[in-house]
């Protein structure tokens, strides 16, 4: 088995807000896919939360090393992009973008195995999991409501974020939270997301262990990038005085990039994403790494239906990963994909149990998305 080609899309026209100082539209394109096509007819899809014009570029580099090389020696294939371009940047674009890849040749290894990647990964913990609604902030009566319809929906945890939080003064956090809580209601799960690493964001130490004893007063779950990413210290005296729990790491690519923050005791939970991080094979040492040091993994998913699927599996193999993040309303999860991402009766979403990730590409999602109209003819066997 031998990779022939390796290919690649943005997706526009769908693209959701990201709470960012410089606000996503529609058409920006900031999430590519990457399908690597093999000589038996198997097709791995990964998904990069990049724009496609820097994937073209990294994928000029890391073609060479990827055409000829058997795809089921996964981690292997991953290693070596990593180690042949230090000098190209360790981390950013070209981390984003092996990522990517990484992910689909774990697609393809569960094809071949004839497994879903998480058995791959080390074996199923569960079979379903929680997701949390991620949603962002806006003023708290548009806020309750939408929160009140995703509970209405099934949704049973919540995570809200961004938006004026830490941005105006304390009592417009306090009134945002407080009416997040009422909508939910008391027994929902609520994480607060203050979105540290907006290029705008003001929120420093003193202000985020203030914010933290308000935050334990609605039982919030934890409290997300209340820093800058870089301030490792910083993050570590955070969580030292915080009585709820502190969580980061969306930002940071390579696993090398998170020891660092693990070993300095700045995170409680930790949230590598799949789609920059370094791919599955990167998120599952991160995940191991963290359970050594006391830290829960909850992966970071403001992504597409591959990186869901992705996320899903990654729970599926490590004993502490109870949640994923759901990016409601985006039409790159729901619209790109033929699975239907339904909640069971309490909540969760059913972790699929075909071989590789699980998803199936719909061809009409992505004639209307992607902006390489050849992206959709892809067919696996």
């Amino acid at each position: 088995m031998k990779i022939t080609e390796v290919r690649s899309t943005g997706l526009r026209g769908g693209t959701p807000e990201g709470g960012w100082s410089n606000e996503l539209q529609p058409d920006d394109v900031v999430h590519t896919l990457i399908a690597i096509e093999t000589d038996t007819g198997h097709i791995g899809v990964g998904s990069c939360f990049t724009s496609d014009t820097l994937v073209h570029g990294a994928l000029e580099f890391l073609k060479p090393f990827l055409v000829g090389e058997d795809p089921r020696e996964t981690e292997r294939v991953t290693e070596k992009l990593h180690r042949n371009s230090f000098w190209l940047g360790r981390g950013g674009a070209i981390t984003h973008t092996i990522s990517g890849i990484d992910t689909a040749l774990w697609d393809l290894l569960g094809q071949f195995a004839g497994l879903p990647t998480g058995v791959l990964l080390g074996g199923r913990y569960r079979e379903s999991v929680l997701p949390y609604a991620s949603v962002l902030m806006q003023r708290p009566e548009l806020l309750a409501s939408e929160l009140k319809e995703l509970a209405a929906a099934g949704f049973r945890a919540f995570k809200i974020g961004w938006g004026d939080f830490g941005r105006v003064d304390s009592k417009t956090d306090e009134t945002i939270v407080a009416a997040a809580r009422e909508a939910v209601g008391e027994d929902a799960l609520l994480a607060v997301d203050a979105g540290g690493s907006d290029a705008d964001f003001p929120g420093r130490l003193k202000w985020a262990i203030r914010t933290s004893k308000m935050l334990a007063d609605y039982s919030v779950a934890w409290f997300e990038e209340a820093l800058p990413p870089d301030l490792v210290t910083d993050f570590a005296e955070l969580r030292r005085q915080s009585p709820v729990p502190i969580a980061g790491g969306e930002v940071l690519t390579r696993r090398q990039a998170f020891l660092p923050f693990l070993s300095g005791g700045a995170f409680d939970i930790v949230q590598p994403d799949v789609t920059k991080g370094g791919g599955l094979s990167d998120s599952r040492r991160i995940g191991w790494m963290a359970s050594e040091l006391g830290v829960k993994l909850i992966p970071h998913g403001w992504n597409t239906a591959i990186g869901l699927a992705a996320d899903l599996q990654l729970a599926s193999a490590l004993p502490e990963t109870d949640l994923v993040e759901y990016k409601t309303g985006s039409a790159y999860i729901d619209d790109i994909s033929e699975n239907s991402w339904e909640l069971d009766a309490r909540g969760r979403l059913a972790i699929p149990t075909v071989p590789g990730l699980g998803y199936r590409l719909s061809p009409e999602g992505l004639e209307k998305y992607a902006t390489d109209p050849n992206f959709a003819q892809l067919r696996g066997t």
